[in-house]
């Protein structure tokens, strides 16, 4: 049998460098952020600017799936609401958002910055929005590591004088 990619294409395909992963990284951010937070930093530093609907907030559910042990095979977990949006700025910029639970007015807000962050905008919101938000997110992990660690129970063998 023969292949149909050959040696070249594989070190090609491995050597490339995702040009998305800042903007999957802010959209991360906006999708796990508490509710209201990603408005209130958006309202916070500008006023929201004139933009057309493409899809205007909707709100649906989508089905979650999870792994045995984190490797296994995929089984369904369940449903979970989300709330999703696309709109397109004066200047042609769109921005998208995807969000749990039923947050309208973030998703917008989240969208809204997705396309600003695509315009000279982009400095300014990275250092008032993305940055704060990414710090209290990551401050809210390490407190929720440290309860965690607090229950940690570590066990040990005694030697019992039997040997």
């Amino acid at each position: 049998m023969s292949s149909c990619i050959d040696k070249a294409e594989v070190v090609e395909m491995k050597d490339t460098v995702d040009t998305n992963a800042e903007r999957k990284a802010w959209m991360g951010l906006f999708a796990k952020a508490p509710a209201g937070r990603v408005a209130a930093l958006l309202d916070a530093v500008q006023a929201r600017p004139d933009f057309t609907w493409l899809r205007p907030p909707e709100i649906g559910s989508v089905m979650v799936q999870g792994r045995a042990g984190g490797t296994g095979a995929p089984f369904n977990l369940g449903e979970m609401t989300v709330t999703r949006c696309a709109l397109k700025l004066a200047g042609g910029e769109v921005g998208h958002a995807y969000l749990q639970g039923r947050r309208k007015d973030d998703a917008e807000a989240a969208a809204l910055i997705d396309a600003l962050m695509q315009t000279e905008r982009a400095d300014d919101l990275r250092e008032a929005v993305i940055a704060p938000l990414k710090a209290e997110l990551a401050g809210a992990a390490q407190a929720r590591a440290a309860r965690a660690a607090a229950t940690k129970v570590e066990f040990f063998t005694m030697v019992r004088g039997e040997d």
